[in-house]
């Protein structure tokens, strides 16, 4: 289907836009993906805050030019959908590689973070913000922890040697 000049700068201009909030971007290639399941995936990514859409190369390429995503540029070969996490970096490729899993029709091309290309794999396993919080939450709790069990232990030594 052809798409008239018009429609090709307004579709340009709607991927800069995504580009320019987003925190990390990924390329797949969805041939052979069943309508009723890339619906269920666009609801997932909407619900996310990733910004999903099927675009064409030369568009992508053009949209990306000029933008921290340019290196994504030779990935776009085949059919391809581009992912921009707007809220977190790791959900765009969370939520396409837990998609792959379930689904061998959809390959995972490449990633970018932060301008440079990423591993999909890595950013699909950063914790969310609440899960870092979590993280270090418990962190400091193990440090204060030891740091009592190793207060009570010099006073128990202190007062052993105070009594021998």
């Amino acid at each position: 289907m052809a798409i008239g000049l018009e429609d090709k700068k307004a579709i340009v201009a709607d991927v800069q836009q995504a580009a320019e909030g987003a925190l990390s971007a990924v390329v797949a290639d969805s041939r052979g993906v069943t309508v009723n399941d890339m619906t269920a995936l666009r609801k997932e990514a909407r619900e996310n805050g990733v910004w999903l859409k099927v675009v064409r190369n030369t568009l992508a390429r053009r949209a990306l030019a000029g933008t921290e995503y340019e290196c994504l540029t030779e990935k776009f070969v085949g059919p391809s959908i581009i992912a921009f996490s707007k809220e977190h970096p790791g959900a765009g490729a969370r939520i396409l590689s837990a998609f792959a899993k379930d689904n061998d029709k959809l390959e995972l091309k490449g990633a970018a973070f932060e301008g440079a290309l990423a591993d999909v794999a890595m950013l699909a396993t950063l914790p969310t913000y609440d899960e870092a919080i979590a993280k270090l939450m418990s962190v400091l709790k193990e440090a204060s922890a030891g740091k009592l069990v190793r207060t009570i232990a010099a006073i128990r030594d202190q007062k052993e040697q105070e009594a021998a």
